[in-house]
């Protein structure tokens, strides 16, 4: 909050009081700032260059949790999954040089995701710059091509601007990371007080009532429609008005990359996820659709296995696509009707959308079957060694309840997650569009940090929870009892599995050595399981459950087992025939 103004006075101490209730400093103006735009956390490793943001934030630790990690691209992570969970801006503090540069995946994922994130950076004092100072860098040429917005303050008089500005640009349209960078003399000098802006407030569009009556028009004409929804900006009641509109119309509807949660997935209308190892079925479904309907997605290159599942630029569909940014419609595929909107703003519309007769639909019955067809894919098959991953997949869905908090980076083992774990929940499905290892970990203990009731589950690969794997002290300083669940099968399996197709028995540079995690974890004083056996997990988790303790399960697998579909010899036998061998 902003220091009060002080009446004038005639008396020389009454100034002197006034003039003193009118003095502060820019760390205080920026955690004032903070407060009034609704920040509850931070997420960040300490550094000198904002140590005057750190005593300000010392005065406020009953409204402003800190959280220290153990390395900056987990700060940036925790801040990146905060936003994904909330749609309010998660907020990480970091270093200037070092700092900065790890923090820099946080704000890529942040950007390719479309997550709100304001990343704070000290900087050297201004009396320092352009010198190359002391691990000085231009954030605004660093950060440029992957932020909303790159700034350094340099007056401290305009922090409360900057920091609504930032706030402001975070939320609205297509969401995304800002970057402001703080010199340290910035933050400690003493200034005169400024009155803060008030509390941002998220901007969006709205359909106009002739797209949506458009929109009816190219339904009532449709004989194969299919939807395609996800991406950011969804709210638990925008998805409840999705799922009147999807039921209305009887319509299929499958969910992009790593959205999973945006819809039910035991709705008998559920289709399956339209990412990376698509269900052939249903990506048949989708070419063979007269009429598209993509509420919320960029269509990027994951959700369009590679731009192959769509013509460009001129689908052989009609198509309908809707999103937050109008920069993104057309970018590379030309809608027959691009509406720009926000989720909650289209949603409550197509809600209030109902068939103009009460007859009988002509794509009737396409729902179910295509949910049929999602069913009969993600009953698992049988894989090499003795864990078999869909198995186990099911029952850590048994075991859960509905609003459990998945999470995974990237890698073949989260293809078993995605196509075996059935999503119920808004916001219960945490992961990088951007394909970024090393996510899992810190996502899962930000999720923990805002949800301590709800079960919050982290899967990982062997090499992506290594990247991470610090963090377990992270997760015993703040008593985040996550579960971390990590698929060891001593390779970097998606890059060996492309190694092999393309290179076949050419293997180099993909293998790895790697600890016994279970004693790993209890080293931290976490509890730890190993998995040999399917018939080992459930016994795991339960231990896991009840030791009241950050957990680690440990699954050991043969690095045959590739993906659920294929073995490293079938891809090998792929890339034998591709080279024509």
């Amino acid at each position: 909050m902003s220091l009060p103004n002080t009446p004038a006075s005639h008396s020389a101490s009454n100034s002197a009081i006034a003039s003193h209730t009118a003095r502060t400093t820019g760390a205080r103006l920026v955690v004032e700032a903070l407060l009034t735009h609704g920040v509850e956390r931070v997420f960040c490793v300490p550094g000198e260059s904002f140590l005057a943001v750190l005593d300000s934030l010392h005065d406020e630790t009953g409204r402003i949790q800190t959280i220290v990690c153990r390395h900056e691209a987990a700060a940036a992570n925790m801040a990146e999954a905060l936003g994904k969970l909330t749609g309010r801006p998660g907020v990480a503090l970091v270093t200037r040089g070092p700092g900065a540069t790890h923090a820099s995946i946080g704000v890529h994922t942040a950007f390719q995701d479309s997550t709100p994130m304001i990343l704070l950076i000290g900087q050297c004092a201004r009396e320092h710059l352009d010198r190359e100072a002391f691990q000085e860098i231009d954030y605004r040429r660093m950060f440029g091509q992957m932020a909303k917005w790159v700034a350094q303050i340099d007056d401290p008089k305009r922090i409360p601007e900057y920091l609504s500005h930032a706030f402001h640009t975070a939320t609205s349209g297509r969401p995304g990371p800002v970057v402001l960078a703080l010199p340290e003399d910035v933050l400690s000098d003493a200034c005169d007080a400024v009155p803060g802006a008030p509390a941002y407030h998220r901007v969006a569009a709205s359909p106009s009532a002739a797209q949506i009556a458009k929109l009816r028009e190219l339904l009532e004409g449709a004989q194969r429609p299919m939807v395609i929804a996800g991406g950011s900006g969804w709210t638990a009641a925008a998805c409840a008005d999705l799922r009147r509109f999807i039921e209305n119309w009887q319509l299929p509807i499958g969910l992009a990359f790593r959205f999973q949660d945006t819809f039910d997935n035991e709705h008998p209308n559920y289709a399956g996820d339209v990412g990376l190892g698509i269900n052939p079925a249903l990506a048949q479904r989708i070419r063979d659709a007269d009429l598209l309907l993509a509420l919320g997605p960029r269509l990027g290159e994951a959700t369009t296995n590679g731009y192959t599942l769509l013509d460009i630029p001129k689908t052989k569909q009609t198509l309908v696509h809707v999103h937050q940014g109008a920069e993104e419609l057309g970018r590379v595929y030309a809608a027959d009707l691009p509406i720009v909107s926000g989720m909650p703003e289209l949603a409550a519309m197509l809600a209030e959308l109902k068939p103009s007769s009460s007859g009988r639909l002509a794509w009737a019955g396409a729902a179910e079957e295509a949910h049929r067809a999602y069913l009969d894919w993600r009953k698992p098959r049988p894989i090499p060694g003795d864990v078999q991953m869909g198995e186990v997949i099911q029952q850590l869905r048994a075991h859960l309840p509905d609003d459990a908090i998945l999470t995974n980076g990237a890698g073949n083992y989260a293809t078993w997650l995605h196509r075996h774990f059935s999503y119920r929940h808004f916001r219960s499905q945490l992961a990088p569009t951007s394909g970024a290892m090393g996510y899992g970990v810190p996502a899962a203990l930000a999720a923990k940090s805002l949800y301590p009731q709800r079960a919050v589950v982290a899967l990982a690969g062997d090499g992506c929870f290594m990247m991470a794997a610090q963090e377990l002290a992270t997760a015993m300083q703040y008593d985040l009892r996550v579960l971390f669940i990590v698929v060891n099968n001593s390779q970097f399996g998606t890059i060996r599995m492309h190694q092999e197709r393309h290179y076949p028995h050419r293997v180099h540079g993909t293998g790895l050595t790697n600890p016994d995690f279970a004693a790993f974890a209890r080293a931290f004083g976490a509890h730890g399981e190993t998995v040999e056996r399917t018939g080992d997990f459930l016994p795991a988790l339960q231990r896991a459950i009840e030791s009241q303790l950050p957990a680690v399960i440990e699954i050991r697998m043969p690095q045959e087992a590739s993906t659920p579909a294929a073995t490293l010899e079938m891809i090998r036998e792929q890339g034998r025939k591709m080279r024509g061998q």
